[in-house]
Parts: structure tokens; C-alpha cells; sequence
């Protein structure tokens, strides 16, 4: 089987890395992310307040094939403690967060100890979808840092 991977980039923080998808582990998230890299995308992000040194990138509807967005993603691969280098693809249902009418996918890019999944909600588990590229997790720490200081930002997502 063919490795896949994506790269994450963000200009004003230099922010550049490569992430493994984990498509043995996680098949149907890999595919997930696959699927919606397919077009490279550029998605608002933010540092999350909640779940420690994570930049949270929910992905907009529109951006999710109606099909597959209406289809509930399946546990596997699940943590709530990720570790640093992780990518977490966390699906909140329909209506379950805020009465919000449309379900959430959010991709956690995890650049530090002390990650957890807890959310206003309460606790979620959510999918490891990849891993950055063990010679990309200092560049991603230092471009999450530099996030975390200069606020909301847009990530670049695509293929390699």
C-alpha cells in the first residue's frame, strides 16, 4: 500500500508540516481527509482554548460532500489525550454542540504535551488521523507557538 500524506502550511508564522495519514489504523478518517484534500483547501483556524497546545481547524460544511457529511464517523484510532505531533479528526454529531444543525468535523493539529479532548460539551474522543513527520515536529511546535501568539489565522491544507 501507498503511503499518503498531507502538509500543513501557514505564511506568517512559517508554519510548515508534513503529517502520515494513518490509514491502516484510522481508514475511514484517513479517507476522510483524503477525500476532502482532493482540492487543496485554505481553512480559518484558531490556538483552541480548551484542549491545550492544539491549533483547532473546523472544517466549513460546505467544504464536506453532503453524502459524507451525512454519514456519523466511527471511533477508531480514538484518544482523548493526544500527543505532540498528532492530527485528531473529532466529530461531534448533529445538534449536540449548541443545537448547531449540521454535525462538526474539526482537524486538531497537536504540537505540545498535555493535549487533551475536552470540549464545553465535555469529554470526546476523537480519531488519530496522521502523524507529523518526526523531522516536522519541532517546525510544527514553533509555527503553533507562533499562532498561539498572533491569533486566528488560515491554514493551508493539501496532498503531497
Amino acid at each position: 500500500m501507498t503511503t499518503r500524506s498531507i502538509v500543513v502550511t501557514e505564511a506568517n508564522s512559517g508554519l510548515q508540516a508534513r503529517f502520515t495519514l494513518l490509514d491502516q489504523q484510522a481508514p475511514e478518517s484517513a479517507e476522510f481527509v483524503w477525500d476532502l484534500l482532493a482540492t487543496p483547501r485554505d481553512i480559518p483556524a484558531i490556538h483552541a482554548m480548551w484542549t491545550g497546545p492544539e491549533i483547532s481547524c473546523p472544517v466549513p460544511t460546505a467544504m464536506i460532500d453532503p453524502a459524507r457529511n451525512a454519514r456519523a464517523l466511527p471511533p477508531e484510532n480514538a484518544t482523548i489525550t493526544p500527543q505532540a505531533g498528532d492530527l485528531v479528526l473529532a466529530y461531534v454529531p448533529a445538534r449536540m454542540w449548541g443545537g448547531n444543525p449540521q454535525p462538526v468535523f474539526d482537524l486538531g493539529f497537536f504540537y505540545g504535551p498535555g493535549g487533551r479532548m475536552l470540549f464545553p460539551i465535555g469529554w470526546l474522543a476523537g480519531n488519530v488521523v496522521a502523524r507529523v513527520d518526526p523531522q516536522d515536529l519541532q517546525a510544527l511546535a514553533s509555527g503553533c507557538a507562533a499562532i498561539r501568539k498572533n491569533g486566528a489565522c488560515t491554514l493551508s491544507l493539501a496532498r503531497t
